[in-house]
């Protein structure tokens, strides 16, 4: 490697560094007047394993009601969905998915909330994973 590509490797990587380290501490910025910040959960999930699928309507019924709810009474939205991913074996799955949507006031209690709802939806229904997105919102009712 001459100098000038060590170099630009070096500047690169220091550039991804400090991106990163951003990306992780930015403060959100002010929601505007009237607004309230809220942390948007999303739980993508699938609805099949193995040969087929596993969730049907009855038993989601039954898992938002056991398992969501209780944890966030305030309100939910739950979208359907058809998804693919990549398995651990590599290979693509396609299936019917459920998107539930949360908003609710920052706090390590409702990451934690999530969390288990998430680890109870791979427990119950054999799933290998649940896309769990988080991001902060502003919103006003």
């Amino acid at each position: 490697m001459n100098n000038f590509t060590s170099t630009a490797a070096r500047i690169f990587l220091l550039f991804a560094i400090a991106a990163s380290g951003a990306c992780l501490t930015a403060q959100p910025p002010t929601c505007p007047e009237g607004e309230d910040r809220f942390t948007r959960y999303e739980l993508f999930m699938g609805r099949s394993a193995g040969a087929g699928e596993i969730v049907d309507d009855t038993a989601w019924t039954t898992f938002l009601q056991d398992t969501v709810t209780p944890r966030f009474p305030d309100g939910l939205t739950v979208l359907d969905g058809r998804g693919q991913w990549r398995d651990s074996t590599g290979t693509i799955q396609r299936e019917r998915s459920k998107l539930l949507i949360i908003l609710a006031p920052p706090s390590e209690e409702g990451l934690r909330l999530i969390e288990e709802v998430s680890e109870e939806y791979k427990r119950r229904f054999s799933q290998e994973s649940v896309l769990r997105v988080v991001s902060s919102a502003c919103a006003a009712f």
